[in-house]
């Protein structure tokens, strides 16, 4: 409708619009119940104007209203049957088509769109832009056009004190239970359970209205946690074949290694026990026996180095440090000998460090520096260490990046991805082990969050047990020293425990990454992600799975 002001020098706001044949207040107000129709007085619905509309909607609508209901004058009526109860109002631009049912205090608001075979119960709320489709085309017959299909009509029900939130739709045969609430943009494809809060597409549960954010994710974790405690001992039979382990790795396929065996060991010591069948003193042996007695590295037996390569530069002889020495530890043991490789000379421990692949893949680099803290923590512990433990922590002080409180550079293709992920390997064998303070952690945690947003949460292949458990550990690590930013990292702990009941596979496992075979690999490294997010909540007493090696968060101190 085409609003009339006053021409200058009116005497009030009486002036009759001429388009209209109202006052311009009066078209003013009939315009504003069109949006705001929570405004309407009952004047408005007793006026002869709405009573009017009312009783054409009954006879050309089928339209039976309480007499406190009331519909604004735009509201685009097409019903064969139409009840609206005490106190409910159809805002203006609503289309309202079918057959509708609405119980007392329902509000439709501008733009919805209630289609089909709907009823409703009392205080149901139904904002902008929501679709309410009560009825379906056919489609199945592949050889007749959709139009020519017969229409099917399930009917929705909605039940007492629901909110459908803006854009939301809710398809036909769905039942909405009393109290739910549907988020904005939600598409409801099932029914929704009493009191449940649901969002996404397809539309999943979140959370239960009247459970604190605290007690839901408590349950999350109690309900995982005992899903994974059931079943691990069948989980790690499922990953043998011929006495030893297969699994999957984080490339996604089957492959004998070491660290299989060190993954199942370290899964049952999480849950305080060993796996079923185990022979502790074999298993020991085995396990010492990886070891080069030369420079104390751990060689895989199933994927030797490359001849000519040493093995300081091999990946598993590095990593197995961690995944065999921690092993043995839980097993109540130790390496058999010490880890020469990482006492060197100061300048030659500089020059070592100096040329990881701190500018092309600063993650290669930490993992790296990972292995050399590790190393230089069962030395210590074991055996002897002369000063390589200072002069690590000294380089990392003087190379670290003032700015993003990283160490190595961003990428092209990657961006922060793999300082980022570089700062977890690095700072776990280094800072967190020896509970030695993370230095600029404000900015360390700027960075991590900034990688997070800037991957949108991850999703799809880049969720995985390494992004996840690159930006939660930092997280947790930074937040012991510092509040900054503590909100966002607790929301992204919440939604990383919320979503992982839904990717635990019941007999298997978690997959390493989205898409993949559940393995041994993806389930103890998720299992630990969970138990860090738990704990950088302060939640983790109700989580049973404590890792116990490789990702074990109580720190050795350098009193050793």
């Amino acid at each position: 409708m085409q609003h009339i002001q006053p021409s200058a020098g009116a005497a009030s706001a009486d002036t009759v619009s001429a388009a209209a044949g109202e006052t311009t207040e009066a078209a003013w107000r009939r315009s504003r119940l069109q949006f705001l129709t929570w405004d309407r007085t009952p004047d408005d619905i007793d006026g002869p104007e709405h009573r009017a509309r009312q009783a054409e909607l009954a006879e050309r609508a089928g339209a039976r209203f309480h007499p406190t209901a009331y519909v604004a004058a735009d509201a685009s009526i097409f019903t064969t049957r139409l009840v609206l109860g005490a106190e409910s109002w159809i805002a203006g631009y609503a289309l309202v088509r079918g057959e509708v049912v609405l119980g007392a205090h329902c509000t439709i608001n501008p733009y919805a769109m209630i289609s089909g075979k709907v009823s409703c119960g009392d205080g149901v709320r139904i904002a902008s832009h929501a679709s309410l489709v009560g009825f379906n085309h056919g489609f199945d017959d592949p050889d007749l056009p959709i139009y020519r299909q017969k229409h099917e009509s399930r009917g929705i029900i909605i039940e007492d004190d629901v909110w459908i939130g803006a854009n939301a739709v809710v398809v036909d045969g769905v039942t909405i239970g009393r109290g739910a609430v549907i988020a904005a943009g939600a598409v409801v494809s099932k029914d929704v359970p009493p009191m449940a809060v649901v969002g996404g597409v397809p539309a999943k549960v979140l959370r239960y209205r009247g459970q604190s954010r605290r007690d839901e994710t408590r349950s999350q974790l109690a309900a995982l946690g005992e899903r994974a405690r059931d079943q691990f001992q069948a989980i790690l039979k499922r990953n043998m074949q011929d006495g030893d382990y297969l699994s999957r790795e984080n490339h996604g396929e089957n492959r004998m290694s070491i660290r299989h065996l060190c993954d199942a060991v370290e899964i049952a010591a999480s849950f305080d026990q060993r796996p079923d069948g185990l022979d502790v003193a074999a298993t020991i042996a085995r396990l010492q026996a990886v070891q080069d007695p030369q420079i104390g590295l751990f060689p895989d037996p199933y994927q030797q180095p490359k001849p000519g390569v040493p093995l300081r530069q091999d990946g598993l002889a590095l990593y197995n440090v961690l995944a065999v020495g921690y092993a043995l530890e839980v097993l109540g043991s130790k390496p058999l000998h010490p880890i020469s490789a990482v006492e060197l000379p100061a300048a030659d421990f500089c020059q070592w460090l100096e040329s990881l692949t701190w500018r092309e893949r600063a993650w290669a680099a930490g993992a790296d520096v990972d292995t050399i803290g590790t190393a230089l923590y069962f030395n210590a512990r074991y055996f002897s260490s002369g000063t390589s433990r200072e002069t690590l922590f000294g380089w990392l002080a003087l190379k670290q990046d003032r700015g993003s409180g990283l160490w190595g550079s961003p990428t092209p293709d990657q961006g922060l991805l793999q300082p980022v992920n570089g700062f977890y390997r690095l700072t776990r064998g280094t800072y967190a082990q020896f509970g030695i303070a993370v230095p600029n952690p404000d900015r360390a945690i700027d960075s991590v969050l900034l990688n997070h947003r800037n991957y949108g949460g991850f999703s799809g292949a880049t969720y995985t047990a390494c992004n996840l458990l690159d930006t939660i550990h930092p997280l947790l690590l930074c937040l012991g020293q510092t509040d900054h930013r503590r909100a966002e990292a607790e929301q992204i702990a919440r939604a990383l425990i919320a979503r992982a009941g839904e990717r635990w596979v019941d007999g298997e496992g978690f997959a390493f990454a989205d898409g993949q075979v559940p393995g041994l690999q993806g389930t103890e490294m998720w299992l630990s992600v969970i138990h860090l997010a738990a704990k950088l909540l302060g939640e983790e007493d109700a989580f049973p799975f404590v890792p116990k090696g490789v990702h074990r968060t109580q720190a050795v101190g350098m009193g050793l």
